[in-house]
C-alpha cells in the first residue's frame, strides 16, 4: 500500500509585536498524522503478540531487540516518520508529531482510573507499554528511567490527577496549568525524546506545546539565553529544601547559535522565587517569555488513542487546567472517567549517558540535579 505522507505544516509568520524577522518560515504546531484504521489494527496487532512473546515490555531480551523489533512490526509510514524525525533539527522542524488514532483502547478492559498513579494495574497497561516502546526503537532510541522520576518508576508512567496534589506544577496535578516546560530541565541529561499516550481524556484537556523553532531564527530576544546565567531549581515532585542546595547556572539554548536547542521550565524558572534568578538573568527571561508566550500552541484535545510524540530539546509541553472527572455536556457539569496518560521517556544513546547512569542498568539515570547524583542505593 502506498501511502503520501506530507511534510509538517509551515507558515509565514508576520507577528508585529515580535522580534521575529518579518516573513520569517517558522513552524506553529506539530505534525499531525491521522492514523488509518489498517494501521491501527496492525499496530494493536503487534502489542498483542509481543504481550504473549514476553511478560513485560522491561524484559532485557525484549529492550535489547526493541529496535529490530520497531523496524520489523510498525506500518512503514509510522516507521519513516519517526526515523526521519530522529535526526531531524532543521528550521521547519516543529519538535513533535501527534499520531491521531494511533491505538484501539478497550476503556471496558482499561477499567476504572485509579485515584493516584501508584494504583495503576500495570496487568491493563503492559500492551500499551509494547507500543509505545516500538516508536522509541524506531527514531531509534532506547527507552530510559530516571531515578529522580518517582525512584525510577519504570519505563512507562501512567500520569492521573491526583486529588492530594491538585494545584501542584506536576502530572498528577489538575487544577492549575501547567507551565510549558522541557521534561526535567534541572538535569544536564534529560530525555530526548518522550511519547505521551493518551488512554482517557474526557474532561477534553488540551494539550499545550511550545517549540523554540516558532521564533524563527535566533533573534536578538533569545541570544542572551545562550549564556551561562540562569538557576533551574528542581521541580514540584522535590522538597523544597532539596531543591534549593545547587548553585549551578547554564543557558537556557544551546547547540547551533541559528537554530538551538532548549532546556526550560517556565513554572521554576521565571515564576518560582526560589530560583534566586539575578536582576540580569530575570531580564532576558521575561522578554524572552513575553515572546514565547504568544507561540504556545493549545489548540489540540487529545481522544482515547491518540499519541503525541516531542523531541525534549526542540519542544517544551504543559497542559490547561481542568476538574477531574467531570466533563461538560449542554452547559451541564457531568461526572466522568478521569483523564489517564501513559508516558515514556527515551535516550538516543547509551553510551553517552553512561557516566550517569547505575552501574548495574544502563537504562537507569542517576542523576539528581545538573550534575549531583544519587548514590547507587538511592540517596
Amino acid at each position: 500500500m502506498n501511502i503520501i505522507h506530507k511534510e509538517p505544516p509551515v507558515f509565514e509568520v508576520e507577528n508585529s509585536q515580535s522580534t521575529l524577522p518579518n516573513k520569517a518560515f517558522a513552524p506553529l504546531k506539530p505534525e499531525m498524522i491521522e492514523v488509518t484504521e489498517e494501521e491501527r489494527k496492525a499496530i494493536n496487532q503487534v502489542g498483542e503478540i509481543l504481550c504473549k512473546a514476553y511478560k513485560t515490555y522491561e524484559d532485557p531480551e525484549y529492550i535489547s531487540n526493541l529496535h529490530i523489533y520497531a523496524y520489523q512490526f510498525l506500518p512503514e509510514r509510522i516507521i519513516r516518520i519517526l526515523s526521519r524525525f530522529g535526526t531531524d533539527f532543521s528550521a521547519r522542524q516543529y519538535g513533535a508529531i501527534v499520531f491521531k488514532g494511533l491505538v484501539h483502547v478497550d476503556q471496558q478492559a482499561l477499567g476504572r482510573t485509579p485515584a493516584r498513579w501508584q494504583e495503576a494495574d500495570f496487568s491493563k497497561l503492559n500492551i500499551y507499554g509494547f507500543i509505545s516502546s516500538l516508536l522509541h526503537g524506531a527514531v531509534p532510541s532506547k527507552p530510559v528511567q530516571y531515578y529522580s522520576q518517582r525512584k525510577g518508576g519504570g519505563l512507562m508512567h501512567p500520569i492521573i490527577p491526583d486529588e492530594n496534589m491538585n494545584f501542584t506544577q506536576t502530572g498528577s496535578g489538575s487544577r492549575a496549568d501547567l507551565y510549558v516546560h522541557t521534561e526535567d530541565a534541572f538535569l544536564f541529561n534529560p530525555a530526548d525524546f518522550l511519547s505521551f499516550m493518551y488512554l482517557r481524556n474526557e474532561e477534553l484537556v488540551p494539550s499545550t506545546l511550545y517549540s523554540i523553532r516558532s521564533h524563527g531564527e535566533a533573534s536578538d530576544v533569545l541570544k542572551p539565553l545562550f549564556r551561562s546565567i540562569y538557576r533551574c531549581p528542581q521541580d514540584a515532585n522535590y522538597h523544597l529544601e532539596v531543591s534549593n542546595k545547587v548553585e549551578v547556572k547554564t543557558p537556557v539554548l544551546y547547540g547551533n547559535e541559528k537554530f538551538p536547542f532548549i532546556r526550560f521550565d517556565a513554572a521554576e524558572q521565571i515564576f518560582n522565587p526560589d530560583a534566586n534568578q539575578t536582576q540580569e538573568a530575570m531580564d532576558y527571561l521575561m522578554k524572552y517569555w513575553e515572546e514565547a508566550k504568544t507561540l504556545i500552541y493549545n489548540e489540540f484535545i487529545p481522544k482515547s488513542g491518540d499519541l503525541i510524540f516531542v523531541n525534549n530539546h526542540l519542544c517544551a509541553h504543559g497542559r490547561n487546567a481542568f476538574e477531574a472527572g467531570v466533563k461538560i455536556v449542554n452547559g451541564e457539569k457531568i461526572k466522568c472517567e478521569r483523564r489517564q496518560m501513559m508516558r515514556m521517556m527515551s535516550k538516543a544513546s547509551l553510551i553517552n549517558i553512561r557516566h550517569v547512569t547505575h552501574t548495574d542498568d544502563p537504562y537507569l539515570v542517576m542523576e539528581k540535579h545538573l550534575g549531583e547524583m544519587f548514590d547507587e542505593s538511592g540517596n
